[in-house]
């Protein structure tokens, strides 16, 4: 047996068809089908059943398929860290970012990354951070930006900065001349309120400051923001997120952000290394580049929050060739 023999196996037991594998491979069919008999010998059980629509792999298989999939990945890994050592930050990295951060931060960080980490190639994931911090730390993920975030064995983070939450109202709405609102009118006034549901990071905030301040925080539930964007553009809803989030309609003039007060809602964002990722040496430098971005947004007033003091390189250049911020 060897790792060849692994990896038609697999391919064959993903692809539930000989032909289709053997395309994937790039070898001859019966090479391939031959090949899988030889491991059924030296093996000495059926692996694969076959049929009519193609073949599935037996129960014996299933558990064989599992081993070699480990095996494959493991193999994987090392050739990743040793070519990690060896060269310039190259390969894959899946990059996780929120919801309400993706969109504002995925062309600067894709310009950057192209300027500064050419070999890297950059796979952005956007979805809510509970689901982002699972990813993380199951390695599924690289590099996240999360909210909130809470230390855990098989991750490194770096905080980066405070960001406040806003009143986010219809521009032609009479809320949107307001300079402030407290935080138990956001509840009050005649307008709903729209936040994504629970578990999202950003109504256990909400929440939290609502039972500390005897506030019943009513409101819609919604986990698409392009949808609370239109709900709040059709004046139907005002909604509570970050300014960051909101931009573009803000500088079009469609939505206003109202700062609240008594008191200010606001989460806490990390830059988070997966522990798990196969590319140590191109994830840190991913992360260092999405800080360095991360911070010329801030310090450009682009996105409004308060920066946490880090040993970060200034420039993104900078942080191509650096070592990511200590590991916490």
């Amino acid at each position: 047996m060897d790792l060849r023999q692994l990896r038609y196996f697999a391919q064959i037991a993903e692809s539930g068809n000989v032909s289709r594998a053997a395309e994937v491979l790039r070898i001859a069919q019966p090479s391939l089908s031959q090949q899988m008999r030889n491991l059924e010998d030296e093996l000495g059980v059926a692996l694969l059943v076959r049929h009519a629509r193609g073949v599935t792999p037996t129960e014996l298989g299933l558990k064989f398929y599992e081993h070699a999939r480990r095996i494959l990945q493991e193999v994987e890994r090392a050739k990743e860290i040793v070519r990690s050592q060896a060269t310039s930050p190259s390969g894959r990295i899946s990059v996780g970012l929120p919801t309400s951060a993706c969109r504002g931060l995925s062309l600067p960080l894709y310009r950057t990354m192209s300027d500064v980490l050419p070999n890297i190639s950059l796979h952005i994931v956007e979805a809510m951070t509970g689901t982002l911090d699972e990813w993380i730390q199951s390695g599924r993920l690289d590099v996240a930006l999360l909210y909130d975030h809470k230390a855990f064995e098989h991750v490194a983070w770096t905080e980066m900065m405070v960001e406040d939450l806003m009143f986010i109202v219809p521009a032609g709405h009479a809320l949107a001349s307001r300079c402030e609102i407290s935080f138990r009118q956001v509840f009050e006034q005649a307008l709903p309120v729209v936040l994504p549901g629970r578990p999202n990071v950003l109504r256990a905030v909400i929440e939290q400051i609502a039972a500390r301040h005897d506030v019943t925080p009513t409101a819609t539930d919604c986990e698409s923001l392009p949808a609370i964007a239109e709900l709040v553009r059709a004046q139907a809803f005002a909604a509570i997120m970050p300014h960051f989030a909101f931009a573009p309609e803000i500088e079009r003039g469609e939505m206003v952000a109202v700062p609240i007060v008594d008191p200010t809602p606001s989460w806490r964002l990390s830059v988070v290394v997966s522990q798990r990722t196969l590319n140590a040496r191109g994830s840190e430098a991913v992360a260092g580049i999405l800080a360095s971005v991360i911070g010329d947004l801030v310090e450009r007033s682009v996105w409004r929050a308060r920066l946490k003091p880090t040993d970060r390189p200034n420039s993104a250049r900078a942080q191509a060739g650096a070592t990511y911020p200590p590991r916490r």
